[in-house]
């Protein structure tokens, strides 16, 4: 192991590049361990070290306001894989246009879903993202945890469907600030990558180039909206492949939750899975609406000729992105101001 890493290790200038460029963006949010595991995804060979001490020396001030204190929290408790799913929206990012819905296992904490549309609150729509992951899974939970909104009605059905029993004892339902384990996620989700997000936004509404009206918003999600799902991608594959440290709480198991997830034998435990037929699974698919046009239609026809007329791209760096932005909103005022 000694050797192989001794030849295999990457040079420190290379990594402190790397550590600088994700600075740059969502990176200045995260600690040093999650920055470590970053560089591993991309192929980067580093320890732990080295790498709080780059991120001590290239971000002293950002890692002094990322300390904080630890809250006790309730001793959560699920029996294995698939026993519970807890399901809910996250609104950080509604104020402009981007909503965002996800589900995480109550057992070993993988991201089953995390998902950034148009819209939290079409019940087709948050189904639809439920029937695809019971496909995925050939099998639904044992049960789901869900709020009352009307946005998670489709999904209790469909739940009480596949499961041929009462809904009292498949679905549970509960204010979203007790659903546990995904709220504790939601908190990790914003260090992670939605604070960047919030204060990108924020700056361009202090700016002057966001005022909440329907144009504005539909823009921020044709121009934002497939980059931000990249980055909850990769973040749901940096969380879903990291180490899950011990805790004091016994019920609680350590380690890696796409592991935890896929073996539970490991864990002394079995998975809950419930098969769910292709009947069903078809009946139902064909209530639910799945992912399409990132915003309203008709703004994302104009969006497009408007790109083809003056050669503009939609480019893969957040700032160009922004000057896209900024281009199709003048552009599109210049329109409504040759109507007037």
């Amino acid at each position: 192991m000694q050797l192989w890493w001794r030849h295999n290790k990457t040079d420190e200038a290379e990594v402190a590049h790397f550590i600088h460029q994700q600075l740059q963006t969502l990176g200045r949010q995260h600690g040093y361990r999650w920055m470590h595991q970053k560089c591993w995804m991309s192929g980067i060979v580093t320890d732990r070290e080295t790498v709080r001490q780059l991120m001590r020396l290239l971000d002293g001030q950002g890692v002094d306001l990322r300390a904080h204190g630890r809250l006790r929290r309730r001793v959560y408790n699920s029996r294995g894989p698939n026993y519970v799913w807890h399901i809910d929206g996250y609104d950080t990012l509604k104020p402009y246009g981007i909503c965002m819905n996800g589900c995480i296992d109550g057992f070993s904490r993988k991201m089953i879903w995390l998902e950034a549309y148009k819209t939290n609150n079409n019940p087709r729509v948050i189904a639809g993202y439920f029937i695809q992951a019971v496909a995925d899974n050939r099998g639904c939970p044992q049960r789901i945890r869900i709020d009352h909104g009307t946005e998670n009605t489709h999904i209790a059905e469909m739940q009480t469907f596949f499961r041929d029993t009462a809904s009292a004892e498949c679905v549970t339902l509960g204010p979203s600030t007790g659903n546990q384990r995904i709220e504790r996620w939601w908190s990790t989700l914003r260090s992670q990558c939605i604070q960047f997000w919030m204060d990108h936004f924020e700056q361009l509404k202090e700016d002057g180039h966001f005022v909440d009206t329907f144009i504005d918003k539909s823009l921020i999600q044709f121009c934002f909206q497939h980059f931000i799902q990249e980055e909850l991608d990769e973040t749901v594959s940096a969380w879903n492949s990291h180490r899950i440290r011990p805790t004091h709480n016994p019920r609680a198991p350590s380690g890696r939750p796409s592991i935890m997830f896929a073996a539970p034998s490991l864990y002394g435990v079995h998975n809950f899975l419930h098969p769910v037929s292709e009947m069903k699974l078809s009946i139902c698919q064909e209530e639910c609406l799945f992912k399409d046009y990132p915003c309203d239609e008709d703004v994302f026809q104009l969006c497009v000729e408007l790109m083809a007329e003056h050669n503009l791209v939609m480019p893969d760096d957040v700032y160009e992105i922004t000057d896209l932005y900024l281009r199709l909103c003048e552009l599109i005022l210049q329109g409504l101001d040759l109507e007037d």
